[in-house]
């Protein structure tokens, strides 16, 4: 038996035409094109579905058994549609035990999933669909046009060159266009690192929870107030720090802002990660196995940090009671329980992984 699988990893279907996954079946899949073409015929996920279909009647007119089947995801691609792929794939193969799966994709997005269906089941090849286009300047301008009506193609390119135009804008209206340059290179750094490690979406996702758990009566809404305080504290803790030695030369008012700082960081994390775990224990009635991990590796990175910033402190002669001794010792215990943490939570992924071991019987 060979599975002729698509993979729609951004939910086109769902969100498009109200397909849900996964749609099993010759027909099923035909007639879930063509509601996707019909809402969007532009669509390259189409395209895709048929020729899936296409390669399954290949398959069949060679004398083989083939089925075609459609995997949907989730629209914020990422971890939650990769996990619901999975979780379609391994319904499908549970109706199809031991097939062998075609992977039909209509881009590198949707191969990246490879190795997430490849660990589930044999998988023969790939087919990579290319849509036909005109070389003309004209049809490069339409479908760089029909492009840019993708909203998360437009939230990553038009974005950024709206954010340019604004603040330069605003920098000459006031005559301070050197400000605005400044300004503009810090916009646009942060702007890159909450693009680059998906920052946004966790804030997104991070005051999605914060509702639920009010609305819930959750603990951990209110350690992660406390938690949020904490930070400030740190904050206001460091800036006094800083600015009450005036005399000072700036590393060593920067090292002073630090040391002040990073025991509420610190301390801020730990409640936070309280929060979560007693939730959790609310919910399950066990506190989650992450619990220790997140704990060690708080005291782990802290133990670094901190350790860092002395050892700075001394090679600049900016104290003289600070055991250089006392600062590898520091250091070399914060890897260690960082290590020890990643150790951990790899024996605890590995464990959890591993299937148990078949019951033995009597010959």
């Amino acid at each position: 038996m060979r599975l002729v699988v698509c993979v729609d990893r951004d939910d086109d279907l769902g969100r498009k035409a109200g397909v849900a996954g996964p749609v099993v079946g010759r027909t099923s899949v035909l007639d879930a094109a063509i509601r996707l073409g019909t809402a969007d015929p532009e669509d390259a996920d189409t395209n895709a579905i048929f020729a899936a279909v296409h390669l399954r009647d290949e398959l069949e007119a060679s004398g083989e058994t083939a089925e075609v089947v459609v995997l949907t995801g989730d629209a914020k691609v990422g971890y939650a549609s990769d996990r619901r792929v999975a979780e379609e794939f391994e319904e499908v193969l549970a109706r199809f035990p031991g097939a062998h799966v075609h992977l039909v994709s209509d881009g590198a997005e949707d191969e990246h999933l490879y190795p997430i269906l490849a660990s589930r089941t044999k998988i023969d090849g790939t087919h990579r669909v290319y849509i036909r286009q005109s070389p003309s300047i004209e049809s490069t301008y339409y479908t760089v046009l029909s492009a840019l009506k993708d909203p998360k193609l437009r939230q990553k390119t038009v974005l950024p060159l709206a954010i340019v135009l604004l603040i330069l804008g605003v920098a000459a209206a006031g005559g301070v266009i050197f400000w605005g340059i400044i300004g503009l290179a810090i916009v646009l750094g942060v702007y890159l690192i909450f693009w680059t490690f998906d920052v946004d979406e966790a804030i997104i996702d991070s005051i999605r929870s914060a509702s639920s758990d009010i609305r819930t009566g959750s603990v951990a809404f209110g350690f992660g107030l406390f938690a949020i305080a904490l930070v400030g504290v740190g904050f206001q803790a460091g800036y006094n720090a800083y600015v009450g030695h005036p005399e000072s030369i700036p590393l060593a008012r920067l090292l002073l802002f630090l040391n002040a700082s990073l025991i509420w960081w610190l301390t801020g994390g730990f409640v936070w990660e309280c929060g979560r775990a007693l939730r959790r224990y609310f919910v399950r009635g066990r506190l989650p196995a992450s619990f220790p991990i997140a704990t060690t590796s708080i005291v782990g990175i802290g133990a670094v940090l901190y350790g860092v910033v002395y050892l700075v402190q001394y090679l600049e002669g900016l104290t003289g009671n600070t055991q250089l001794l006392a600062i590898i010792a520091t250091i070399v215990i914060g890897l260690s329980l960082i290590t020890g943490a990643a150790v951990l939570s790899q024996y605890l992924k590995s464990r959890s992984a591993s299937p148990e071991a078949p019951p033995a019987t009597a010959t």
